[in-house]
């Protein structure tokens, strides 16, 4: 949709071009996704930091000189730690922003550390792969996804990415939730695609919409006779394509799934209202192509 957006606003019509770019900028989500787990590495060398300069206080206490050492112990945190291809990634991609700006893994080890779920989990000295997980997903969802300094940093870093963090941020809780005792460091990490399918979805509903928007823009003219076009925002009028285009080109889509996800698109990007314009757009396309036989799907429950 941005892809699409963005070359209707600078009237590019070199499709290879702009296919390359959103690819890129796909790749780009992915390092959102690599630099966060990272960035649970970083926050357990702070405390480890935070340990070592303890111990090493001139009047340090009983409790400085022998700290309770279950949260840098934490064995999701070790197994992050560990991996290789974690490692490997960051280290091809030169993704060193967390050694340049660790103010940022400061503030939110600082936060974790205050935290009652921190206060909660250190009662113990000991605990289970899944305490130590469970505490994990609970930190990341109630103090590093919000947090504000984060948000901001991300924006600055990389402007597309804020659009990207509520996927990265679940991307996050599905690899923590399928760690196991067994893994090791060759663990491996969720890949960028699930499979080439993912990725040929990815290029064929971008390029089969803009080789057919001239077609695809008579659909929404027809369905809008009372509406002046400049009206309509070009963002609605590129997700109302990619919608006719599912309904037409993607035969295994079933109507009712395409509909639902483009209105949740509608309702995070464009205005207010345009979730229930786009709505009654797709639903009379849709009856229509049903009436005319247009809806080309195959499989049952698909209408």
């Amino acid at each position: 949709m941005q892809s699409l957006y963005l070359m209707k606003q600078t009237q590019s019509e070199n499709l290879d071009k702009e296919e390359k770019f959103l690819l890129f900028s796909i790749e780009q989500m992915y390092d959102l996704f690599l630099i966060n787990l990272q960035l649970l590495v970083e926050i357990r060398k702070s405390a480890v930091d935070f340990i070592q300069k303890s111990q090493k206080k001139h009047l340090a206490t009983s409790e400085d000189k022998n700290p309770n050492q279950k949260f840098i112990n934490n064995k999701v945190l070790l197994l992050l730690d560990s991996n290789i291809q974690l490692k490997k990634a960051m280290s091809d991609k030169k993704m060193n922003c967390w050694d340049l700006d660790d103010e940022y893994v400061k503030i939110l080890w600082k936060e974790i550390k205050e935290s009652e779920l921190y206060k909660e989990y250190m009662t113990t000295t000991q605990s289970s792969f899944k305490e130590d997980k469970d505490f994990i997903l609970d930190i990341f969802k109630e103090i590093i996804a919000p947090n504000d300094k984060l948000y901001e940093y991300i924006e600055d870093k990389r402007l597309t990415w804020v659009d990207d963090l509520p996927l990265m941020n679940t991307a996050m809780l599905k690899m923590i939730r399928k760690l196991k005792p067994s893994y090791d460091e060759y663990m491996p990490l969720l890949e960028l695609y699930k499979d080439l399918e993912d990725k040929k979805f990815a290029k064929d509903i971008f390029k089969k919409t803009v080789l057919n928007a001239v077609e695809f823009s008579k659909e929404i003219d027809e369905k809008t006779p009372n509406w002046d076009k400049d009206r309509i925002a070009e963002l609605d009028k590129a997700i109302i394509k990619m919608a006719i285009c599912e309904f037409q080109k993607f035969p295994s889509i079933p109507v009712k799934v395409t509909i639902n996800e483009y209105l949740e698109i509608a309702k995070e990007y464009s205005t207010p209202k345009s979730s229930i314009f786009i709505n009654g757009i797709l639903d009379k396309i849709s009856k229509e192509y049903q009436e005319n036989g247009k809806l080309n799907k195959v499989g049952r429950g698909l209408m």
